[in-house]
């Protein structure tokens, strides 16, 4: 496995070269006649230049691409396949279309959704900075959301043991763990996924099963600037991280952050990262 997408975006920035940045404008724009909206307002968009996303109307409208014989599977059908799968108590956006096409070796889908009016939390970074104030309701509706979620069967996969077994090592200095206990999650949890009151869960594409304790110890790492809000996820989550199950989970999540700041992203967070790691296995990570 390679790491989380999620783990890797440092921010999320069109294309630097102003050939893909139009290619994908155009996509968007074919897209927009064939379901027959109007798009307006801001591009947004997503990791590496991979996906672009604008309202339409009601709806937003989000395309994603890939080389033609790299197109499907899991993250290509996430926003798909959690819409007939998950139950609405799971408060998400509901998609309203897809349309896929083929042009010049290049795979499009377009996925309309229904536009949801709150905004994230964070806006182009996973990263929470500073400490926000949201209310016991939306505590209560994350939970909720998280247990709801952990009931839904499904065979996707989105962590796996061989990424355990390749990296524990070399980012956290430690003997594998084995992966035990799973449970159906949505896989990219942080902050520019989750909206303020009253809440929506965003970004679908890689929900399926990890480990106990994964989603909560990423949100918990992406909070750890924010030291007052990073203490309410563990006492809100504390069930859930504190066994050994949910914390092999949460190293998993570290170790995968970890990887994505030894590539440069991230680099303020790398440090806290570091510490709350040590924190669990009392090992110093190693050194890049």
């Amino acid at each position: 496995m390679t790491v989380n997408r999620a783990v890797q975006q440092a921010v999320f920035v069109a294309p630097a070269e102003r050939d893909e940045l139009e290619r994908m404008r155009r996509a968007h724009a074919a897209a927009v006649q064939q379901f027959r909206v109007s798009a307006s307002g801001p591009e947004v968009w997503g990791w590496q230049g991979r996906t672009l996303g604008r309202r339409a109307g009601d709806c937003w409208l989000r395309i994603v691409s890939a080389q033609a014989g790299k197109a499907g599977g899991r993250l290509w059908e996430g926003t798909a396949t959690a819409d007939t799968h998950v139950p609405r108590s799971v408060p998400r956006p509901r998609l309203r279309g897809v349309l896929d096409w083929v042009s010049r070796d290049v795979a499009y889908r377009a996925e309309l959704t229904e536009y949801v009016s709150t905004p994230p939390v964070t806006s182009g970074t996973p990263v929470l900075d500073q400490d926000i104030a949201l209310p016991d309701s939306w505590w209560a509706e994350l939970r909720s959301a998280l247990a709801t979620l952990a009931t839904v069967p499904t065979d996707r996969e989105s962590v796996r043991q061989n990424w355990v077994d390749r990296n524990f090592r070399r980012f956290l200095g430690i003997d594998p763990v084995r992966i035990r206990q799973t449970t159906t999650g949505h896989a990219d949890l942080h902050w520019a996924n989750l909206t303020g009151a009253p809440l929506i869960l965003l970004d679908w594409e890689n929900w399926g099963m990890v480990p106990v304790g994964y989603d909560l110890g990423l949100l918990h790492a992406y909070s750890l600037a924010a030291p007052t809000t990073a203490a309410r996820i563990r006492r809100e989550f504390g069930h859930v991280l504190d066994p050994d199950a949910g914390r092999a989970g949460e190293l998993i999540a570290l170790g995968q952050l970890l990887q994505a700041c030894s590539r440069g992203v991230h680099p303020h967070l790398a440090p806290l990262v570091a510490r709350q790691a040590e924190h669990l296995t009392g090992v110093p990570v190693p050194t890049p």
